[in-house]
């Protein structure tokens, strides 16, 4: 396939590289240093299921540069959503498709905004990764999986092709037939993690340890899953104890990426997790406290600030 990755961070550049090794056509749109080291070194892996690289040259600044490619993924921080769909329109129109591997619920509503719906496939992706250093990216751990479908519930045929790809690349992934379920699921996990860790600065054995913050760990995930059940979705009322059960599963120093972006001082994207609950709540009149206290505590950080000692 020909496959255009717009962002080469912990996401992008581990399934790109993957896909890449497997014989597949990537090319990554990066920039900065990492760019520049992927242009002269290639992209590598380092991960426990072995050391991948992607070839040199595999890499451009802008999405100007790209040729005809049959999919776009979208692995970009989600403050980046707009600007991104807004140039992916030449692409579509030469028959792409586009998934985001991103964060949240909000990536395809601001796809559709720029795009036909029809071009926009649902996904969501479970891995641990981040850029070591310039050309470098280090996966955690051995989860790495793609999940993605069609809002139409059909699977079409570049669907099935992409599906066959991940496998020959060793990639674990399926196809949905309810995808926008799935990415909510995913959303619930994802803003308990993030808010708590990221709130109270401690890895999730701390925060599950706790009577207290363990509570709110739960509320924070009860309180999406009635964001999402207002939005149609079909989610289980007793979803939020089942995450809450996996996140004891989980190892106790696992945190999340908002949390590490606030310790480095980075961007939070704040305003698609906790914030974005909290918006939404507040178009269908649903009231979200949990959600709104962690938005209101990590304001000050939202476009960064100092590194944490």
């Amino acid at each position: 396939m020909r496959i255009a990755m717009v962002g080469a961070g912990g996401v992008g550049g581990y399934f790109g590289t993957r896909l890449a090794v497997a014989g597949n056509e990537v090319t990554f749109v990066a920039r900065g240093r990492h760019l520049e080291a992927i242009r002269r070194d290639g992209l590598e892996i380092r991960s426990p299921l072995g050391a991948f690289r992607a070839p040199a040259n595999s890499a451009v600044a802008s999405i100007s540069e790209l040729g005809p490619v049959d999919l776009v993924i979208v692995a970009v921080k989600l403050w980046d959503t707009d600007d991104v769909a807004a140039q992916l329109r030449p692409a579509v129109d030469r028959g792409a498709r586009v998934l985001s591997l991103q964060n949240g619920v909000h990536k395809d509503m601001i796809l559709r905004r720029h795009l036909p719906d029809e071009a926009v496939l649902g996904g969501a992706c479970y891995i641990s990764a981040f850029i070591q250093e310039p050309g470098v990216v280090t996966h955690n751990g051995t989860l790495q999986k793609v999940v993605f479908g069609d809002y139409q519930q059909e699977q079409t045929p570049l669907a099935r092709a992409f599906l066959a790809a991940c496998h020959a690349a060793g990639i674990e992934a399926e196809i949905s037939s309810d995808i926008e379920r799935l990415i909510w699921e995913k959303f619930v996990f994802l803003v308990g993690l993030s808010a708590t860790t990221t709130a109270i600065r401690q890895p999730i054995g701390a925060v599950r340890a706790h009577p207290r913050s363990r509570a709110l760990l739960r509320d924070l995930m009860a309180e999406v899953i009635a964001v999402g059940q207002a939005s149609g979705v079909q989610l289980d009322e007793k979803f939020a104890d089942d995450r809450l059960a996996f996140c004891d599963t989980l190892p106790a120093g696992m945190t999340s990426s908002m949390h590490n972006d606030l310790e480095h001082g980075n961007r939070l994207e704040l305003p698609w997790l906790s914030g974005g609950v909290a918006e939404l709540a507040t178009r269908m009149g649903i009231s979200v406290p949990r959600n709104q206290a962690v938005a209101d505590i990590l304001a000050p950080y939202e476009l960064g600030g100092p590194a944490m000692d």
